[in-house]
């Protein structure tokens, strides 16, 4: 960033210095944070008066700061220091307006001391947010440097499993089988994606031990459809494969039980959920700081996949990718990101690639061997000379195997706070696989893809 100021001597009553700035959610967010200011209606996030939409506005003194912007910047530049502003608000500001900031020289009054009209306005029709004067310090030494940087500043907020959630209310409810939602996080689970619309559940297990949860929790099942099944957790995850197959769930979800007892039943060949593709997991993250979600599979299902295993892997991900919107670009990661015969992952990439460029994956972008450098930051892909539409701006990474895949999915929770919504697809709906330690939101993100998908390809041929 380049920064060149204009001394006291340089300065002329008239000078005139503008910028624009757009307010984001985030911006806000940050303002809170650093000044402590966490008056709800100036998150973006919080309805204060009821009416279900988020008040979103920016502070006042948020404005006044960004004014402070042209003076510390412009006119006059570095070296300036505050005296005094004066100012008057006259609208309000909020997320998403984009404002002109201004100054103006109105008297130099001796001792470096210079008084400026300031003014924020909207840029859309001109409404004058804030005007004032301002009395400060102008710099009596020139500074022209291009060497100034700030470091980045990095919101952990979840705006994409947002955008998913809100997407799936505007669906119709899906019928939900969970099973053996026996336990506070299951069943509550279920009922915060059933209160916003996303789930219609149906409660299949124990009665008596589904009710003592929900009585524990002070939650009311009288809206719930509460399926009897008595024996053990295969049999509760067997009724659920019957329910889907007449028509009366569109979905399973994992409650209280082991994952192998909930897929199990499922892989029968007679009464299961097989339709000819292998079961894989995915992990959708919300990272912070990406344009889009990342796709991380296989992690919790597939321990060690062969090239066959590894063809269903990348065509499942790329399918659910396609339902939540994306335009799937499918990166094969492995340790290199060249073919070298004494590292497998690197082969089945390349194998990957070239199966998807003659047809046998379809309906998205597949390239490898990847190293994660280049499959995630196009800078590190453009160093390794890498092109085409995949390197550098991969949104689904294809890992060799379950170690990787569950490294690389807790990193980017715990190292990168992202946060992760689990779904297994290549059953004949999709199942909804949250862990014991996910927050409600991802539990809520993991509803609303298995929603998206349903109706996705309810309308796909």
């Amino acid at each position: 960033m380049r920064l060149t100021n204009r001394t006291y001597d340089e300065l002329h009553v008239g000078d005139h210095a503008e910028l624009r700035r757009l307010i984001t959610q985030d911006d806000l967010y940050v303002f809170a944070a650093a000044s402590g200011n966490y008056n709800p209606m100036h998150l973006p996030s919080t309805d204060v008066d009821g009416d279900g939409v988020p008040e979103n506005i920016a502070p006042a003194v948020y404005v006044v700061a960004l004014i402070s912007s042209v003076l510390g910047n412009l006119l006059p530049g570095p070296g300036t220091l505050f005296r005094s502003h004066h100012f008057k608000v006259h609208a309000r500001a909020h997320a998403g307006d984009e404002l002109l900031l201004e100054t103006r020289v109105l008297d130099k009054c001796g001792d470096n001391v210079v008084r400026l009209h300031t003014r924020a306005s909207r840029l859309v029709d001109g409404q004058c947010i804030i005007d004032g004067e301002a009395e400060v310090i102008a710099p009596a030494h020139k500074f022209d440097r291009d060497d100034i940087e700030i470091p980045g500043l990095l919101v952990q907020r979840h705006r994409h499993f947002d955008a998913l959630i809100e997407r799936a209310r505007q669906l119709p409810a899906v019928p939900v089988a969970v099973v053996c939602p026996d336990d506070p996080n299951s069943l509550g689970g279920a009922l915060l994606a059933a209160r916003e619309g996303i789930i219609v559940p149906l409660l299949v297990g124990d009665g008596a031990r589904i009710r003592a949860t929900a009585e524990a929790m002070g939650e009311d099942l009288s809206a719930c459809m509460l399926i009897e099944e008595a024996g053990d957790d295969q049999r509760v995850a067997q009724r659920a494969c019957t329910l889907v197959h007449e028509g009366r769930a569109a979905s399973v979800m994992k409650g209280h039980l082991h994952t192998d007892d909930l897929l199990r039943p499922m892989l029968d060949r007679s009464t299961g959920l097989r339709i000819g593709r292998r079961f894989t997991h995915v992990f959708i993250m919300d990272v912070p700081g990406r344009s889009e979600p990342l796709l991380v599979t296989d992690a919790a299902i597939n321990i060690a996949p062969d090239l066959a295993t590894k063809v269903d892997i990348v065509q499942n991900a790329i399918d659910l990718a396609a339902a939540l919107g994306l335009k799937p670009r499918a990166g094969v990661l492995s340790a290199v990101e060249t073919v070298n015969p004494a590292i497998q992952s690197s082969i089945d990439a390349a194998l990957l690639s070239k199966m998807a460029e003659r047809g046998q994956i379809k309906g998205g972008l597949v390239d490898g061997p990847l190293a994660m450098d280049n499959a995630v930051d196009v800078g590190a892909a453009r160093t390794k000379g890498l092109s085409g539409g995949v390197a550098g701006q991969a949104n689904i990474l294809v890992v060799p195997d379950i170690d990787a895949g569950n490294m690389l999915a807790k990193q980017l929770t715990f190292v990168s706070h992202a946060e992760g919504a689990g779904v297994v697809l290549g059953a004949k709906v999709p199942v909804i696989l949250n862990s014991r330690s996910d927050s409600p939101k991802a539990r809520l993100a993991s509803c609303a893809i298995a929603a998206l998908h349903h109706a996705y390809h309810l309308n796909t041929p």
